[in-house]
C-alpha cells in the first residue's frame, strides 16, 4: 500500500476525531477505540441507538486485549486471530472496565481482526484498535459515494477518504463462546 497525502491526512484526523473510509467490508466511519468524544460523535452523527454498541477492528489481537475479558482462554483468543477468507466479527466477553459507549447494553463485544492494509496502517501507526460502523444514518443504506456521504453527514466528518476498495457486504458475525452464527 502506498502511503499518500490523503492517507496521512486521514490518519491525522483519525487521531482526533471521526473519518469515513473503506474497510475490509463496507464503507465505514471510524474513530480510535480509546476516544470517547469520537465515539460520542459517531453516535450523534448516525443518530444511533446508544444501546447497540460497535465493532472494534484491529490489525492484531494485541490492540483488542484491553477491551476483552482477561479471563478468555488462549485458544479462543487464537481463533479471533486466525486468517479467514471472509471477514469475520466475533462476539466475545467484554472487559469489566469497558466503556458502555463501546458495547452498548450488550454482554458481549464485537471484534474483528482486519486484513485491510489501510486499517492495519491506521491501527499500527495510531497504536489503537478502531471503532468501525457503517457510513450511514440509522436505518438508511450505506453511503457508496461521496455525494451520499455528504447527504448524510454534511461537513461534520473530520475527514473522508474516497469510498473504494471494499466489498460492500458486512462481515459475518459469530458468537465465539457458543459458535452460533448471528449474521
Amino acid at each position: 500500500m502506498i502511503i499518500n497525502t490523503r492517507i496521512r491526512l486521514a490518519l491525522h484526523h483519525l487521531k482526533k476525531g471521526v473519518i469515513a473510509h473503506p474497510t475490509d467490508t463496507i464503507y465505514g466511519l471510524a474513530c480510535l477505540a480509546n476516544n470517547p468524544s469520537g465515539i460520542q460523535k459517531i453516535i450523534e452523527l448516525k443518530n444511533r441507538d446508544i444501546s447497540k454498541g460497535f465493532i472494534l477492528i484491529a490489525s492484531d489481537i494485541g490492540y483488542l486485549l484491553p477491551y476483552i475479558d482477561s479471563q478468555m482462554s488462549e485458544d479462543l483468543l487464537e481463533q479471533i486471530s486466525l486468517p479467514s477468507k471472509n471477514p469475520t466479527t466475533f462476539l466475545v466477553p467484554k472487559s469489566e472496565e469497558l466503556s458502555p459507549l463501546l458495547a452498548g447494553s450488550n454482554e458481549l463485544l464485537a471484534v474483528r481482526i482486519t486484513s485491510n492494509p489501510l486499517i492495519k496502517f491506521f491501527c499500527e501507526t495510531a497504536d489503537s484498535a478502531l471503532i468501525s460502523t457503517s457510513a450511514n444514518l440509522q436505518g438508511k443504506q450505506v453511503a457508496k459515494t461521496k455525494r451520499e456521504l455528504r447527504s448524510y453527514f454534511g461537513n461534520q466528518l473530520d475527514y473522508a477518504l474516497p469510498p473504494s476498495g471494499y466489498n460492500s457486504e458486512p462481515s459475518r458475525i459469530i458468537n465465539l463462546i457458543t459458535g452460533e452464527r448471528i449474521r
